[in-house]
């Protein structure tokens, strides 16, 4: 089976569906391969951040999400002593929704889609599983795929890698990352939860452990950060040897639920960035151009913002038939300053805050900036700042306005 299109769109995740959506709304004849039957999957990034929310009120969105059911946080706070300090205050953000938030990512998935599917050259094919790319000489002139209906070639103008950090696109593109130290995996999990209870995103922290509690309807997903490589070796303890440390952690937890290690699933944690973003006929967004750490919950919000930032620069090339290697570097261009310095930050946390508690050192924050913190509170905007907002945070375009 051979078919064509303008564009198409490679994963269905937070960067595909946003760029699909607002190519769509252009005018631009866009298909989005998803290999999965529907969103549904678990363990998977919930946190839409405020600049994310803005969007949604630009795209006329805004409405059908509030719908939705989540949870917000809007401040984060540390134990200091015998006291509890906000080090992340959201609400000090000027943002039409300072806050964070929770939502399961496959809502905001099928919000998507179904906008995007209101669209007239807009196509969404699930079940397709790219495994190639097509070239006309050296140029990429679209995928290869399977599908319940058999094998298939679209072709395509332009290609774009939106399928995630082990990217089959960019591996068969030739391209190849960068990878930066990352000290620890991650065991994701469920338990129950307290709907009455507010919690924040902050960790639970002890020498040597940390646990993240992501607040769903009716559960929590954990992430329990663990040291690198060690997923073996923790697994070989026991059952009983999580459950004691969850217990010290968050004593009011539930884990009987945990009835056996197949329930704990493990997330090998990449930071890496590609040097360069495209080749002719391709462009790679999202984790497939620069994997984000876990820490601050920030990937969704950049693959996000990849999403329209190359959106607001391709659109007009591609209503004129005429994507050059300058159209595609000018996105890397735009986009690599806010991936690359939120790297760095993660790169920094990664060494100053989690390698030091993972090595059973005191979790306790810096006394200096603690003690900054109580004299001059609105610098707990900073840091609401860095995660929620983001180095170069993007408005959608006037065509994909609603």
């Amino acid at each position: 089976m051979t078919d064509s299109t303008t564009v198409a769109i490679v994963g269905g995740g937070p960067a595909g569906m946003v760029l699909g959506l607002l190519l769509a709304r252009a005018g631009i004849e866009v298909t989005v391969l998803e290999k999965h039957a529907d969103f549904l999957r678990d363990f998977r990034g919930d946190t839409v951040h405020p600049t994310t929310l803005r969007l949604l009120d630009e795209l006329g969105l805004g409405e059908r999400f509030a719908a939705l059911p989540q949870s917000k946080v809007d401040h984060a706070e540390f134990t200091v002593g015998d006291t509890s300090l906000t080090m992340v205050d959201f609400r000090r953000l000027r943002q039409p929704h300072p806050y964070i938030a929770m939502v399961p990512q496959w809502d905001l998935l099928n919000l998507l889609a179904e906008a995007g599917q209101a669209e007239p050259t807009y196509t969404l094919r699930l079940c397709h599983e790219v495994t190639g790319l097509l070239r006309s000489g050296a140029r990429v002139a679209g995928v290869t795929y399977t599908s319940p209906d058999g094998d298939g070639e679209l072709r395509a103008d332009l290609t774009v890698a939106c399928d995630g950090r082990t990217s089959v696109v960019r591996q068969c593109a030739g391209l190849v990352a960068r990878d930066f130290p990352v000290p620890f995996d991650v065991w994701w999990f469920r338990l129950p939860r307290d709907s009455s209870a507010e919690y924040t995103l902050i960790p639970r922290i002890a020498p040597g452990r940390m646990v993240i509690m992501i607040p769903r309807e009716g559960y929590f997903q954990l992430a329990y950060l663990i040291p690198k490589g060690s997923d073996a070796r923790l697994r070989a303890r026991g059952l009983d040897a999580l459950k004691a440390e969850l217990a010290e952690l968050i004593p009011e937890a539930d884990t009987d639920s945990l009835t056996t290690l197949d329930q704990v699933k493990f997330l090998d944690v990449r930071l890496n960035r590609l040097s360069r973003w495209h080749t002719d006929g391709l462009l790679c967004l999202g984790d497939a151009a620069h994997a984000m750490s876990p820490v601050g919950g920030v990937g969704i919000n950049m693959a996000v913002q990849d999403a329209v930032g190359a959106a607001t620069l391709l659109a007009g090339p591609l209503r004129r038939g005429a994507v050059t290697d300058r159209d595609l570097a000018a996105v890397r261009k735009r986009r690599l300053p806010p991936a690359a310095v939120t790297q760095a930050v993660q790169c920094l946390l990664h060494k100053r805050l989690v390698a030091p508690i993972l090595n059973g050192h005191n979790a306790d924050p810096p006394a200096a900036i603690t003690a900054l913190i109580r004299r001059l509170p609105w610098l707990s905007v900073i840091p609401a700042y860095l995660v929620g907002v983001g180095v170069r945070p993007e408005h959608a375009p006037a065509f994909a306005r609603r």
